[in-house]
């Protein structure tokens, strides 16, 4: 049985992909290599994790004007997550984000949504209806 967390509206298109979850922050910046797609900080909880097609479910973002660059540089190589869904996003990645064609949503109803959601599990991010849906609840 699916299970609906509700967020405030997103950006970009509805898409279903495996999440990808750590409580750490986030930058597009200094936490990937954009070449091969894995995170490459050694401190990230995520180091050494193909991101790839992947729904990226972290805490907040961290970074200005390069990291949403980054976003749309990514995008024009097709190496960039499926989604992002963040507890916390500032408004800089998140024009990133919308330049870049990528999903994005924040502020969850039910609290911390890296506790919310379960790495591996299969979701479905409907960011115009404030919406991930959990679909391999039990």
């Amino acid at each position: 049985m699916a299970q609906t967390l509700l967020c405030h509206p997103g950006i970009g298109p509805d898409v279903e992909g495996i999440a990808l979850v750590a409580s750490d922050d986030f930058s597009a910046r200094y936490d990937l290599d954009r070449i091969k797609g894995v995170f490459s900080r050694p401190a990230h909880k995520l180091f050494g994790e193909d991101y790839r097609e992947r729904v990226l479910v972290l805490n907040n973002v961290k970074g200005g004007v390069a990291s949403a660059w980054m976003l749309n540089e990514m995008a024009s190589r097709d190496v960039k997550p499926a989604a992002f869904v963040f507890n916390r996003v500032n408004p800089i990645l998140a024009q990133g984000a919308a330049l870049a064609g990528l999903p994005l949503v924040d502020r969850f109803a039910d609290g911390d949504v890296t506790t919310l959601i379960c790495n591996g599990e299969r979701i479905r991010v409907r960011p115009s209806e404030g919406q991930v849906i959990l679909l391999d609840r039990p």
